[in-house]
């Protein structure tokens, strides 16, 4: 349950890609509002030659939907990151 599949079928890290730009808007004070869905950021992935590019907001929107599939230790780090569906 590490991945998830993406709209073009290939499978996208969930973990930890996506924690650490997490981590940078919730230190921006943009708790208040939904995270656009196009801005990407280049992330290091163990195991991966090559940089990942997630698109933070559409992350957050797959992630929250598919919430229900998530465990206990997901959920409790996206809570710990300000994430109010989580808890």
């Amino acid at each position: 349950m590490d991945q998830f599949v993406q709209d073009a079928g290939e499978p996208a890290p969930m973990w930890p890609a996506p924690t650490p730009a997490s981590g940078a808007s919730e230190s921006s004070g943009r708790t208040d509002r939904p995270v656009p869905r196009g801005p990407a950021e280049e992330l290091t992935v163990d195991g991966e030659a090559e940089p990942v590019v997630v698109k933070l907001g559409v992350w957050v929107s797959n992630t929250k939907t598919r919430r229900s599939k998530l465990d206990a230790a997901q959920l409790a780090a996206l809570a710990e990151l300000g994430v109010d569906w989580a808890r």
